[in-house]
């Protein structure tokens, strides 16, 4: 819809890491990914515009079909972020950052698809201007905002919705009725009837004892990462928000793949491999830890077993 995969110039510009939900999709595509790096407070803007930059100047300005194979065409850019308790680095871009990343968005024209799923998660969103907000205020019509009700009222609900210009969401019902014909009706009605039932007020309130939850159940697992792993076996940043903890591995272990994906199965331990999160598949020294469901003994026994697996 906003990308062309035979194009040789369009390109989509992704944090890295990122969600591997997304990548599954987007690599059988063709789209040519950007990797942006980030950091503890999201995707760095001097990064971005840095590659903005590159991205600009190495234009070809050429299709490969057409009357003309020279035929000029303008090249097409989109940023693909999830902003807000980022999965899976659990990081949430400052403020600053944002205006930062909408200001390049205008500069060189760029597409934001602001995945925010875990945004009603936070426990100060009040505070936090979504790309959509600031995009309203500017009247630039450049952001495609995607929220979830799967991590604030049922995850087995798989309900989302997204807002939007009327020009770029009426395209994006087209392809849904192509691809899933359309949401759940049962989904729909029972979200329907629990929104009518609560209220703006009741909502709030909800989403506000969820955010504490789910910090409540991240202070337990930061307590046993504490306790087991020493700062020479590995090292992380405490995320505002969210499920998830991005965890570095040390101890000379630069690609987690093995560790995880055997080492770590046979303890009776589940992590995901940083470089199921990698644009470009590339080895990672990260594993992502997940504290939605485990209770916390099971915290505690996985952070004991990942440090005696990172000391063999």
């Amino acid at each position: 819809m906003l990308l062309d995969p035979f194009s040789q110039d369009d390109e989509l510009f992704v944090e890295s890491p990122t969600y591997p939900g997304a990548l599954g999709f987007l690599r059988p595509y063709g789209c040519k990914l950007i990797p942006v790096p980030t950091d503890e407070h999201g995707i760095q803007p001097e990064q971005l515009s840095k590659l903005l930059q590159e991205s600009s100047s190495s234009h070809s300005s050429s299709y490969p079909f057409g009357e003309n194979d020279q035929q000029k065409r303008k090249k097409r850019r989109v940023l693909y972020t999830i902003p807000t308790a980022q999965n899976p680095s659990g990081s949430t871009l400052s403020n600053d950052r944002r205006i930062a990343i909408y200001h390049l968005a205008r500069k060189y024209d760029l597409i934001i698809l602001e995945d925010d799923p875990y945004y009603f998660l936070h426990p100060n969103r009040q505070c936090i201007p979504s790309f959509l907000s600031i995009d309203h205020n500017l009247g630039d019509g450049r952001v495609l905002r995607f929220d979830s009700f799967s991590k604030l009222l049922s995850s087995g609900m798989r309900l989302g919705f997204v807002t939007g210009p009327p020009t770029l969401v009426n395209q994006l019902n087209l392809h849904t009725q192509t691809t899933n014909l359309h949401a759940s009706g049962i989904s729909q009605l029972l979200a329907y009837k629990l929104l009518d039932y609560w209220g703006l007020d009741g909502f709030d309130d909800h989403a506000a004892s969820t955010a504490t939850f789910y910090n409540n159940r991240r202070n337990v697992l930061l307590s046993a990462a504490h306790q087991n792993l020493s700062p020479d076996l590995a090292e992380w940043n405490i995320p505002e928000a969210g499920m998830f903890l991005w965890i570095k591995i040390l101890n000379g272990i630069h690609d987690t793949k093995t560790l995880v994906e055997e080492k770590a199965v046979d303890a009776g331990v589940l992590f995901v491999p940083g470089q199921s999160f990698c644009p470009l598949n590339e080895p990672s020294s990260y594993v992502r830890a997940s504290y939605s469901t485990a209770s916390d003994e099971d915290m505690n026994v996985a952070m004991e077993r990942l440090a005696a697996l990172i000391r063999k």
